[in-house]
């Protein structure tokens, strides 16, 4: 049955969780719904991938909180079956707007990222209210909040008064779904265009929470002292990162790329992807990785790499901030490569297709059970 579906986001920015809404409002549509995909302040490098079968609708305010007003007379003047929104500060405002507007039973949240660390990442006074208010809304509000992996799920409820009743999950829609058939595109870094010894790749802002001081560390143990590693990403600690390589005698073995339009296509070129987090939510980079085939290593980090990699079935996972474990994780997968685990790897990373995902996510949504009061 054709559903009116509603997506509410801050902006259309380049971050993982906008990117997937929009992958997910456009496999929504592609099921026969009516999707409308509304944000509250500004647009962003992500509508240009925004399916035109998707309406739009942009409030334009000057602040996420300020929007309370309009977004609630938006609510109230236009019934949707579902509304979904996503990221914490969002979720609060969505909630109050649809409590406002007389149609919290339609309201649904999405947390995308580990909750107990993800709070203390943004310092402002509004983000931080937020944080404190949102679990006691996910406790209220009559839906189960959306959850992109089970760890992020258990984190809600075991460091904030959200209940296990009061949690779901559904999978981030992250590849296209004939990823298997379309061929790669050739790599752009001179490294990988040009290979002359084994390369690892990494992709990520360069934040603290991307842990690669960790990774460089790594690369100045490895046995194989001619490895190269390229990290693809832009971020405030990038000078901080040279200058360590420096002083681990790496820097001439290290290239920080910058953003890449394409990172599969170097990951694909890649010996070996490696993901440093020290906490994720659901790390759609390790998917994309998967999806190449290319040996990995990550840290068993929360949440999301174990579950991704099933315990260490699809790629070696070691603990955060173990420089030592992460060389010799390192180690064995260039040394070790195996046609029946590449293969095993891309199998696996089927699961998160952009319509497999959205059936998850119509199961959130349109649940056929009610929350057992009792429980």
């Amino acid at each position: 049955m054709r559903k009116k579906l509603l997506i509410i986001l801050q902006d259309l920015r380049g971050g993982g969780a906008e990117k997937m809404m929009v992958r997910l409002a456009g496999a929504l549509a592609e099921f026969g719904h009516d999707v409308t995909l509304l944000t509250l302040t500004a647009e962003g490098v992500n509508a240009a991938h925004l399916s035109p079968n998707v309406k739009r609708v942009h409030l334009g305010s000057l602040r996420t909180a300020s929007a309370l007003p309009d977004l609630a007379r938006y609510l109230r003047a236009h019934r949707f079956d579902a509304q979904l929104a996503a990221l914490t500060h969002v979720n609060v405002v969505a909630i109050l707007a649809a409590l406002f507007s007389g149609t919290l039973a339609r309201q649904h949240v999405s947390e995308r990222n580990a909750f107990s660390h993800d709070k203390y990442v943004n310092p402002s006074f509004s983000v931080r209210l937020s944080y404190w208010l949102a679990p006691l809304l996910y406790r209220l509000t009559p839906n189960p909040v959306i959850c992109v992996s089970r760890g992020v799920a258990q984190d809600l409820v075991r460091t904030t008064v959200a209940r296990e009743r009061d949690v779901t999950t559904a999978d981030n829609p992250v590849l296209d779904d004939d990823f298997r058939q379309t061929p790669p595109l050739s790599p752009a870094h001179p490294w990988l265009e040009h290979k002359a010894c084994p390369v690892i790749v990494a992709v990520g802002r360069l934040v603290e929470q991307k842990g690669f001081d960790t990774l460089i560390t790594a690369l100045a143990r490895l046995s194989d002292r001619t490895v190269r590693l390229i990290i693809f990403g832009e971020g405030p600690l990038r000078q901080q990162l040279i200058n360590y390589a420096k002083a681990v005698s790496v820097a001439d073995r290290l290239d920080l790329a910058g953003y890449s339009p394409a990172p599969l296509a170097e990951v694909n070129a890649a010996d070996c992807f490696v993901l440093s987090s020290r906490f994720e939510g659901s790390p759609n980079v390790l998917v994309e990785a998967m999806s190449t085939g290319v040996p990995v290593v990550s840290t068993r980090c929360p949440y999301g790499p174990e579950e991704v990699l099933v315990s260490s079935q699809l790629g070696i996972l070691v603990p955060v901030d173990d420089p030592a474990a992460m060389a010799r994780a390192i180690d064995q997968a260039l040394n070790h490569r195996c046609e029946q685990a590449r293969r095993a790897r891309i199998e696996a990373a089927a699961r998160f297709t952009c319509s497999n995902a959205a059936k998850t996510y119509l199961s959130a949504l349109f649940r056929k059970e009610p929350r057992d009061e009792n429980s």
